[in-house]
């Protein structure tokens, strides 16, 4: 390997959970005031949930280590166990949290496809819903995303949301929105945290993606929700204690990064532009900050392609066996999109 080749910069799209606490975060974290969370004593953390809980429109937020304990325990929350919870069929809690619902709630999985969009119509939600009896416990939650991972960081807008959530709410459903990439979806579409929450029963929010801190996410509901949301943390033993250490810079990340995150959607676009018919690639304009790439037009597979970019220091995640999945974050500048097209130009 020459010095020239030794010296190169990796790129790292493989997620935006994969950023760097600022300096600021750091000495935030340092200089944090503490208690035991547990016992409601933490000063850092109660600043954080109120803080979270006006933003997203709420009464009261919980502090939780992950996006997948935030999920299951408003599912916990909300149901009991043998109902269904209505989710889409794509959905991170359906693909990446080890069949959680099933295991930690009891429940039964209705999955809907939305197909191009991100939330089921009011009338697929009617259709997979399902009346309590003798012989079927019936529907007890309808569970949206925002923005939708699968699909690419596809936004789901406030009045989808809305449309979807008062089909379930006539039913007696409660609706709870995994929120985890909701504050790109909020900048994308030029509107505040709480425009999205207006018609939700809880929602989440992670503070370790884009946002950029180290650990995180707040979940979001009720007075009552949360004060039974605090008893199920415990339970899955999200139960912290000088919790501030890694909430004060949480709390920084959740009230300054925020806009930011306009400048990943640029980056994603400049990518997705610049994939875009290289080599039989397609990439469609990113929504946010995720870019999925078809490969099923080129001379590799995803998961070759993927390989292929980490050999010239681009990191990337096969989807499936024709989709790759690229994502930026506060880690990456204009200049690595130029260097990663530039080097991934060389290798397809």
């Amino acid at each position: 390997m020459s010095e020239r080749e030794s010296k190169r910069t990796r790129i790292d799209l493989r997620s935006d959970t994969v950023t760097m606490p600022s300096d600021r975060m750091r000495t935030a974290a340092a200089d944090a005031p503490v208690g035991d969370d547990v016992y409601g004593e933490d000063p850092s953390v109660n600043d954080l949930e109120a803080t979270a809980a006006e933003r997203l429109g709420m009464d009261a937020a919980l502090y939780v280590p992950s996006g997948t304990m935030a999920n299951q325990t408003a599912a916990r929350v909300h149901t009991e166990r043998g109902q269904e919870a209505i989710v889409e069929a794509e959905s991170h809690v359906v693909r990446y949290e080890n069949a959680g619902f099933a295991q930690h709630g009891g429940l039964q999985i209705r999955p809907v496809d939305a197909g191009d969009d991100a939330v089921p119509s009011a009338g697929q939600v009617a259709d997979a819903f399902v009346a309590d009896d003798l012989h079927r416990p019936g529907t007890g939650l309808l569970c949206l995303e925002n923005t939708h991972n699968a699909k690419g960081g596809l936004v789901a807008t406030p009045d989808a949301i809305t449309v979807a959530a008062d089909a379930a709410h006539e039913r007696g459903v409660p609706v709870h929105l995994d929120g985890a990439r909701l504050a790109n979806a909020a900048v994308a579409a030029d509107e505040p945290l709480a425009a999205f929450t207006t018609h939700v029963d809880s929602v989440s929010l992670c503070l370790s993606k884009g946002l950029g801190a180290p650990v995180g996410t707040v979940l979001a509901g009720s007075e009552a929700f949360i004060e039974r949301a605090r008893g199920v943390r415990k339970l899955l033993g999200g139960g912290m204690r000088q919790a501030g250490l890694i909430a004060a810079p949480a709390r920084i990340a959740l009230t300054e990064n925020v806009e930011r995150l306009a400048d990943d959607h640029a980056n994603a676009a400049r990518l997705a532009a610049g994939l875009d018919g290289l080599g039989g690639l397609r990439a469609p304009t990113p929504a946010t900050n995720i870019v999925l790439v078809d490969t099923s037009a080129a001379a590799v597979d995803a998961e070759t392609f993927v390989e292929r970019c980490a050999d010239v220091d681009v990191l990337g995640g096969a989807m499936d066996a024709e989709t790759v999945r690229f994502c930026t974050h506060l880690g990456i500048e204009r200049t690595d999109i130029e260097t990663a097209l530039a080097r991934i130009d060389e290798v397809v």
